[in-house]
């Protein structure tokens, strides 16, 4: 099940996609960035399920660099443009 949490961070991560279609970040950044002055009510593990959940749904994909993980918006996406 997902909790009220991990929704309103996917939320806060879909807006900012929507904005920035171009963005890609790590977790923390994604955390700290996207989400914004929420992230202070939410872990980071918040932002991780978030992130997962969004990849599942195909709004966003996980591209490694080096050792480590970035997140963007699904090129191909037709819910983000």
């Amino acid at each position: 099940m997902i909790d009220d949490q991990t929704r309103i961070a996917a939320l806060h991560i879909l807006r900012y996609l929507l904005d920035h279609p171009a963005a890609a970040d790590t977790v923390e950044g994604v955390h700290f960035m996207w989400i914004g002055p929420e992230s202070a009510y939410l872990s980071l593990d918040v932002t991780q399920a978030a992130l997962e959940l969004l990849l599942e749904q195909g709004l966003v994909a996980c591209v490694p660099i080096g050792s480590r993980l970035l997140w963007r918006a699904r090129r191909n996406s037709a819910a983000l443009g």
